[in-house]
């Protein structure tokens, strides 16, 4: 009878034992969900905020007093407060009012003599002339920058990596090179904003079916995002040298495939 009920009792224990480590361990899965729930929501609210407040701080000082909500409110509700986007509000307005005034004769007359002045100085005109080409090159509605996700090997043969297609590469670039290139940006990870600028022959560059997001979300994560793919229904991708050379084949002759039949 004693020998029972001490088997009775460690079976108890360890029954409780078991029944306390599942707790524990559904706890924490729960703990670790509400961190990937809640982490991407705190960032992305933390980075709205930094921005709103970066911008308010540079734009509302510049603001007239009478023209600022802030001093209606603290007249008439009597408190000090400072509404949150309002140099957000502002600026997209004046943004929007320069694009309008430039897309007149008077606005395009202003810009070209303010572009001539620029040019004349050394070192701002060269600064002025690379950023407003490069915004004119990404915002082109037919640009090509950033539009496809590809593999490259980087830095060594067998080594890949994921790179951007930023444009076709012309000038002397493409005139000293053997072969027909393209430029790649090869980003840094995590941070993609640093990186290198490969000239890539078409032949080395091998399209993937995923797009610039998921590639963006894969190099800031260091491979630890990987975007769902399925070979069976995804459509891959002919590398840009099959698609050069298939454009490149030459049109049959009908009437010679005519005379041939007969």
């Amino acid at each position: 009878m004693a020998i029972k009920n001490v088997v009775g009792r460690s079976r108890r224990r360890r029954a409780k034992a078991v029944l306390r480590v599942g707790v524990l361990g559904k706890i924490r899965a729960y703990f670790f969900a509400g961190i990937l729930v809640l982490t991407p929501v705190a960032v992305t609210i933390a980075l709205a905020l930094w921005f709103i407040e970066f911008v308010d701080s540079q734009i509302v000082p510049l603001i007239p007093h009478h023209w600022n909500p802030n001093t209606y409110i603290q007249d008439y509700f009597g408190i000090s407060l400072s509404v949150p986007g309002v140099g957000v509000v502002v600026l997209a307005i004046v943004i929007t009012l320069v694009g309008a005034l430039t897309a007149g004769f008077l606005g395009r007359f202003i810009v070209r003599t303010g572009e001539r002045i620029v040019n004349r100085m050394p070192v701002v005109r060269s600064i002025y002339s690379a950023s407003k080409q490069i915004l004119e090159t990404v915002f082109r509605d037919q640009s090509e920058a950033f539009r496809e996700a590809v593999l490259v090997e980087y830095p060594r043969r067998d080594a890949w990596t994921i790179g951007f297609i930023t444009g076709q590469t012309t000038g002397e670039v493409q005139e000293r090179t053997p072969d027909e290139v393209v430029n790649v940006y090869v980003p840094t990870t995590p941070n993609p904003t640093s990186g290198f600028l490969l000239y890539v022959p078409v032949k080395d560059v091998m399209p993937l079916d995923m797009s610039v997001e998921d590639a963006v979300k894969m190099v800031i994560s260091v491979g630890m995002v990987t975007p769902p793919y399925n070979p069976t229904t995804a459509t891959r991708k002919k590398s840009l040298a099959t698609l050069e050379s298939e454009a490149e084949l030459p049109e049959v002759d009908k009437s010679s495939e005519t005379s041939s039949e007969d």
